[in-house]
């Protein structure tokens, strides 16, 4: 249904782009063409200028419309679920934060949440970790040339 009306929209706004560009404009002479040529000769300029802004009416209408449908359809898509709908589903008893990054900075550092780092006197203090000197990173092999 969506593509449907999508597909609808954008035939419309083309259509609007259209009827607007053949429209006179106020300084001289629009895509419309002049006084004496072109679409000119099929009708009067006030009879061209009538069936343009009527166009350009309906069309804006349907442009309206269907702008309003989509978006009606898109929030309707996204409808909200009910937050009692996976109620019957039991989730693993784990830690409350156990994915948080700073537990596991910490478990790695070798302390345990909660509980202040060996060393420290003070509880708003950082934790002091062991200066160890960093691995040197490995020599990329490259092909040697004969």
């Amino acid at each position: 249904m969506q593509t449907v009306l999508i597909s609808i929209h954008l035939i419309v706004v083309l259509g609007l782009i259209a009827v607007v560009l053949l429209q006179r404009s106020e300084g001289g002479l629009g895509l419309g063409g002049g006084g004496s040529g072109g679409v000119a000769g099929f009708m009067t300029g006030r009879g061209q200028a009538n069936a343009l802004t009527r166009a350009t009416a309906i069309l804006a209408a349907l442009f309206f419309t269907t702008s309003m449908a989509l978006a009606i359809l898109s929030h309707r898509s996204a409808a909200p679920r009910s937050i009692l709908e996976g109620t019957g589903t039991s989730q693993p008893a784990t830690q409350p934060n156990a994915g948080n990054l700073l537990d596991t900075l910490r478990g790695q550092s070798g302390t345990q949440p909660g509980t202040p780092a060996s060393g420290t006197s003070a509880p708003g203090t950082p934790a002091q970790v062991p200066a160890t000197a960093p691995a040197q990173p490995a020599v990329p092999q490259a092909p040697q040339s004969r």
